[in-house]
């Protein structure tokens, strides 16, 4: 497994489309953005679900937890039984939500990167794209990264998703 962590427009996604295609083998990609699709609409403005607030602040309910805590732990399982699997998530807890997958996925061999991205570079990507919330890009650009340990960390501010997606790669087992 991969798992990438960073904040919103940081360009995870990006990395992982070149991830797919420059892997040799094939690999399933699944992110938060897919979960959070999967939850049924009322949960996605309830406290019990995830809120999106006016400022870019994302907070999550009991439920959400739950219901993530079980969609990671089904990723694993697919990594179990032989699927190559990347990640790209929001670790909006930090290092508590790396111990999250770390309970998940056990005793499986995954390599964590941090995708980090200048505060000021992800603000713009995030108002380009026009689908996010004004403001998740900078209260997350540092915030998903506190107390996270990598073994790998790449920087899209500069660096073309291609250039990361090679160097993740190159450390694929």
């Amino acid at each position: 497994m991969i798992i990438l962590n960073g904040g919103s427009s940081s360009g995870k996604s990006g990395i992982v489309r070149c991830l797919q295609a420059v892997l040799p083998d094939p690999w399933l990609a699944f992110g938060c953005d897919s979960f959070v699709d999967a939850l049924p609409a009322r949960m996605r403005a309830s406290d019990e679900g995830i809120v999106f607030a006016a400022d870019g602040g994302v907070s999550v309910g009991a439920e959400f937890r739950a219901l993530d805590a079980a969609w990671a732990k089904g990723v694993a399982t697919m990594a179990r039984s032989g699927a190559r699997v990347v990640i790209d998530d929001v670790f909006l807890g930090g290092a508590a939500s790396q111990r999250r997958w770390q309970e998940a996925v056990g005793d499986l061999d995954v390599l964590w990167v941090g995708v980090r991205c200048e505060r000021a570079v992800a603000e713009g990507r995030e108002i380009a794209r026009g689908d996010r919330v004004v403001g998740m890009a900078a209260s997350q650009a540092e915030a998903v990264h506190q107390g996270v340990r990598y073994d790998l960390e790449v920087d899209t501010t500069h660096t073309e998703s291609l250039v990361c997606a090679r160097a993740i790669a190159a450390r694929v087992r």
